[in-house]
């Protein structure tokens, strides 16, 4: 009997971990994927983590008569911003039935760490579970039974979905339940337990968000615990827009040079806010830890060092793969620059070019770019030149019919001189006084992807210059597949203010505001 105890024992737990197995390949192949691990909080983090922990495999948000919540609290994930996406997770409530939640998506974090925007509404009493509420924003967008049209003004029309007491007592004050939230283009749609709650589609010009953070809620009242475990996210392809990931590597050079950070972070509101047709989602100091990154991704642009430290180093079969199903794919500055062979291959097969050791160079010298070929990237850019670290005699592939050199410039004889090393010179370059070379370049991959090389973007300050700034800005868009406006990408230049934001280290001593004003005069 003892024998067929212990073998029933081990079919079960067979079963379950095979049920287990099968349900977490099964989520894999639906496209979801975990975001919390069930048993820490990396990733997750809050302004006052007194209040937040794991338990029972659950993120918990706990409140006390010893420690009380006074002002909403809020754990946010940090690997990530949502966009178009679907996100399924469980959670419980406890406490008085004042007890209240809520998850926060596509949403904003203040300087005191309150995070406001959309957000799918929990609470004990039912008052206001499965309703969608703009937290610190434009109050409740629809009660739970509700579907509310936001027009571009901000008007708002609602019409019944269900019966809310029915839709109430679909869900379990007393137990787990689980959340669906889709949010795709204008349209929110929130399910508990299988059946929508609320939907609202928002137009609403000045107040929507297309993306921005995902968060979990505290509300301020009585002693209570709210729970979220079983956290998956999905990445839904835009509707009503191409997305860019804009890849920043790590920290480099000093104050005001090889900013990876800061540049690509200013670059991506630029966009946002003038190309509605693009969407810039950035991830800083190196390769994304969010395992949704390039999920719905057309274009990927990495701002990097390079060499044996490329952020894509460890990543090249995983870019391959994006690339083959025609993902765009940039590289800037130091990041065309990779070790030859299969890693060089790689960024041939991608951009078309790259920087190879002991055959391209890569000196300080002003580039006077005189004539500027007709090409979407080139759209609203006059000529213009500009001193940077401007490599060059890059490695192209053999065949350059699908190469389109888009900034060509002599470099000066001195710049050729250099004596034979990894980067300073060679026979083939010393041989070539006075011929032109490609700094910047765009390729039409076989596979019907994009790709550009751009060897500029050592001076941080270089972004003042309008045309330098309109050129990456349209490449940005031309990789993803969206039209280049006529015109070029719009974008105001950025202030002194706006060029010292999210740089990695910290102002020299005898830097100040008058100097980066300084600096901008110099590019523009």
């Amino acid at each position: 009997m003892r024998t067929n105890y212990l073998l029933l024992i081990c079919v079960v737990l067979f079963s379950l971990a095979a049920f287990s197995t099968s349900a977490a390949i099964a989520a894999e192949e639906d496209g979801f994927k975990p975001i919390f691990d069930g048993k820490t909080l990396d990733g997750w983090k809050a302004p006052n983590m007194s209040y937040w922990s794991v338990e029972d495999g659950a993120i918990t948000g706990r409140s006390t008569q010893q420690n009380p919540v006074k002002s909403n609290q809020f754990i946010v994930w940090q690997l990530g911003q949502l966009d178009d996406f679907e996100l399924k997770l469980k959670y419980r409530i406890s406490g008085t039935p004042s007890a209240n939640s809520g998850v926060q998506v596509r949403s904003r974090v203040g300087e005191d760490g309150h995070v406001a925007g959309y957000q799918a509404d929990i609470d004990k009493g039912g008052q206001w579970a499965g309703a969608l509420f703009d937290e610190r924003g434009r109050g409740m967008l629809a009660t739970r039974g509700q579907r509310t049209l936001i027009d571009q003004d901000g008007k708002k029309t609602s019409t019944s979905i269900g019966d809310s007491d029915a839709l109430m007592a679909n869900i379990n004050k007393d137990d787990w339940n689980e959340y669906h939230i889709k949010a795709l283009g204008s349209t929110i749609t929130l399910s508990i337990n299988g059946k929508v709650t609320a939907e609202v589609v928002d137009h609403d010009k000045k107040d929507r968000d297309r993306s921005g953070v995902l968060a979990l809620q505290l509300h301020v009242g009585p002693p209570m615990a709210a729970q979220f475990k079983d956290i998956q996210l999905k990445r839904l392809k835009m509707c009503q827009c191409k997305k860019v990931i804009m890849v920043a590597g790590p920290r480099s050079h000093g104050y005001g040079a090889h900013e990876h950070n800061a540049g690509w972070l200013l670059l991506s509101k630029m966009l946002n806010e003038n190309m509605p047709s693009v969407q810039a989602a950035v991830y800083t100091n190196g390769w994304p830890k969010d395992p949704t990154a390039f999920d719905n991704a057309e274009a990927v642009a990495i701002f990097c060092d390079g060499g044996g430290g490329h952020v894509a180093m460890p990543h090249l079969e995983q870019v391959d793969k994006l690339a083959k199903k025609g993902v765009g794919i940039a590289c800037y500055h130091y990041g065309v620059e990779i070790p030859k062979g299969k890693p060089g291959n790689y960024l041939l097969d991608w951009i078309g070019g790259y920087f190879e050791t002991f055959w391209s160079v890569n000196p300080h010298w002003k580039a006077d770019f005189k004539e500027l070929p007709k090409h979407p990237i080139t759209r609203g850019v006059k000529p213009f030149s500009i001193d940077d670290e401007w490599y060059y005699h890059m490695r192209f592939v053999e065949d350059m019919k699908n190469v389109t050199p888009i900034l060509t410039a002599i470099p000066p004889d001195s710049t050729r001189r250099g004596r034979d090393d990894a980067h300073g010179g060679n026979p083939t370059v010393r041989a070539r006084l006075g011929m032109p070379e490609h700094v910047a370049w765009a390729y039409e991959r076989s596979d019907g992807g994009r790709g550009f090389g751009f060897t500029g973007g050592h001076w941080h300050w270089a972004w003042a210059n309008e045309d330098f700034r309109k050129l990456v800005l349209n490449s940005l868009v031309w990789i993803t597949g969206a039209e280049v406006p006529p015109e070029g990408v719009p974008s105001k230049t950025p202030t002194a203010e706006q060029l010292e934001a999210d740089q990695d280290y910290d102002k020299p001593a005898d830097w100040n505001r008058e100097k980066t004003q300084q600096m901008i005069d110099k590019f523009k």
